[in-house]
């Protein structure tokens, strides 16, 4: 069992903001370290669009608080912050003060790589780097779940293709058709397992726990010790997780000012 404390959600949060730094091809992306994490701009209505891993090192100043309101304001994006239950209480509070109001919860799962033996995933494999698109459009039509994406839609996904410290994996259907995807960054030991999605058509076929597990087979060739990655409560997502061996360590409330 994997309790959730603090230096365990360190680790997984720190992880968290190292992916959200790589995370924009714009030209105009920025980030602003604050509060023992980052803020995080990618476009004004991008997902990739947040602030992570605030207040883990120590009470945060409301003077941050407002350094952290005028990154984003002052770039026409809302205020989002993803908080940690194990953050200090006082951020939470004084969030709160300010009217910021949960508009939405993930549960961030984790297993202990100490003894896991790699496995066969023969229907997923790496992306190569001329699959950018590939990879993109494949994760982006499960994602937003549509058929046609826009080029913003696009732009989520090449920002997480291009991030320096990011493995991305592909799944493929029996016929050869792209199905589904995933990306992996490794930190200080920790593998950080993210951007899963499938195709709705391919669902329920086995391809995401396989695409789990190229990952794991990853981290585990690394000298990794520990992997996480964060999904919705209750979801098909987790399940998998859970059914290879990850606990809830803790819930990240997304909060909107």
């Amino acid at each position: 069992m994997i309790v959730g404390d603090v230096g365990l959600a360190r680790r997984i949060e720190a992880a968290e903001a190292a992916n959200a730094r790589g995370s924009s091809l714009r030209p105009d992306a920025a980030v602003l370290e604050v509060a023992g994490g980052c803020a995080i701009f990618a476009g004004p209505d991008s997902p990739l669009t947040h602030a992570v891993g605030l207040g883990l090192k120590g009470p945060v100043r409301s003077a941050e608080i407002d350094a952290l309101e005028a990154f984003f304001r002052s770039r026409g994006a809302s205020v989002t912050v993803d908080f940690c239950p194990l953050a200090d209480p006082g951020l939470l509070h004084a969030l709160g003060e300010r009217g910021y109001r949960a508009t939405e919860f993930n549960n961030v799962v984790a297993r202990r790589l100490a003894g896991l033996e790699i496995v066969l995933t023969p229907r997923v494999r790496r992306a190569l780097p001329s699959e950018c698109d590939v990879w993109s459009y494949t994760v982006g039509r499960g994602f937003f779940d549509q058929p046609q994406l826009t080029s913003d839609e696009m732009d989520v996904g090449r920002a997480i293709f291009a991030m320096p410290d990011a493995v991305c994996f592909l799944g493929v259907a029996i016929g050869g058709d792209p199905a589904a995807g995933g990306a992996l960054g490794i930190y200080d030991g920790l593998a950080s397992l993210f951007a899963d999605s499938t195709i709705a058509r391919f669902r329920r076929s086995g391809l995401h726990r396989e695409v789990i597990e190229a990952r794991l087979n990853e981290a585990v060739a690394r000298g990794c010790d520990l992997a996480a990655a964060s999904t919705a409560p209750g979801s098909g997502s987790q399940r998998n997780y859970e059914r290879l061996g990850f606990e809830v360590v803790y819930t990240r409330v997304t909060l909107v000012g």
